[in-house]
């Protein structure tokens, strides 16, 4: 595979990191009528909502933060040595413009963009938004087949519902997906659950349909490595969505975010697990939950665009 230099990024030889106008990695950026918007093979999108957040919100100013800190991303993967931006033609293709005031016709709009990028065979790396970003995106990668999903966590956002009945909050995005047919739960798995509990139901859901936990004692007990061979056989060869959230990571290394959890993976640790993912049929990824406002030092960011990197490196990867 090669790429049109046309979506290389700027170096940082060329133009300063601080100098100009910050787009994903500094990758061209084009809207969906742009004349080369077709050439497109995996695009870098924002999501910058956060209305299903039910605690600490903030996660709509992430893609903003993470646009800027991606100007640090360079062109060459310093482990394995590829260089993602010459295989494949990538571009920042903005934002979807949520509707900050309504959850479904917010879900509608971001459905409807991903629809766009399913039509021209564009693979969607995104930055949201809350967890709940994930079901409007997968309504349109998996609308005509269920996919897989390795999902890094420190929750299962497989909970029914939250106050009484309302349906669709960050901790049930993918209790909808496996009911909408997006997911098919035989092929899920979820690493890095842990943290204090309300009940149990969201797990009693996950093993009454098939979907694999793997909480943090049994990753630490096991390392990395293992857990991810387990990982790619439960998702094998058919084609898989990736979702990270950021609270996967320790607190210590990522506190920008709404819902930390304590007793979680390294930042070293955080990319190891994505390149576990190399080869794998990916369709489509996420990094979901940086929080600007709790992120004082933008140490949040950088990680979050450093796994989006690893991801990104994975999508392309033999």
């Amino acid at each position: 595979m090669s790429s049109d230099p046309y979506f290389h990024p700027v170096s940082g030889f060329d133009l300063p990191r601080f100098a100009g106008v910050p787009t994903f990695m500094r990758l061209p950026h084009l809207a969906p009528d742009h004349p080369r918007f077709g050439d497109v093979q995996i695009g870098l999108v924002g999501v910058p909502w956060d209305s299903g957040t039910t605690n600490r919100p903030g996660p709509r100013h992430g893609p903003r933060q993470l646009r800027d800190a991606s100007t640090m991303i360079r062109a060459q993967n310093g482990i394995t040595g590829l260089r993602p931006f010459e295989r494949v033609n990538c571009a920042d293709l903005g934002d979807v413009g949520p509707n900050p005031a309504d959850i479904q016709d917010s879900m509608t709009r971001i459905t409807a963009f991903y629809e766009q990028l399913v039509q021209e065979g564009i693979r969607p790396l995104t930055a949201g938004g809350d967890h709940l970003t994930s079901l409007p995106v997968l309504r349109a990668l998996a609308r005509q087949r269920p996919v897989g999903m390795i999902h890094f966590d420190s929750h299962t956002d497989l909970f029914h519902s939250y106050f009484g009945g309302t349906l669709y909050t960050h901790g049930t995005p993918f209790r909808r997906a496996v009911e909408e047919g997006l997911l098919d739960p035989k092929r899920v798995v979820q690493i890095g659950i842990r943290g204090t509990a309300y009940d149990m139901e969201d797990r009693d859901f996950a093993k009454s349909v098939g979907i694999r936990i793997i909480p943090i004692e049994e990753y630490f007990a096991r390392g990395y490595a293992d857990v991810m061979a387990e990982a790619r056989a439960i998702v094998g060869s058919d084609p898989t969505y990736i979702s990270y959230d950021i609270d996967f990571v320790d607190p210590a290394f990522a506190p920008g975010t709404g819902t930390p959890e304590i007793g979680g993976p390294n930042s070293f640790e955080a990319l190891a697990v994505v390149r576990e993912l190399a080869g794998l049929n990916i369709v489509g990824a996420d990094m979901v939950e940086v929080s600007p406002p709790f992120d004082a030092t933008g140490a949040t960011a950088y990680l979050g665009v450093s796994v989006m990197f690893e991801l990104l490196c994975a999508m392309v990867s033999d």
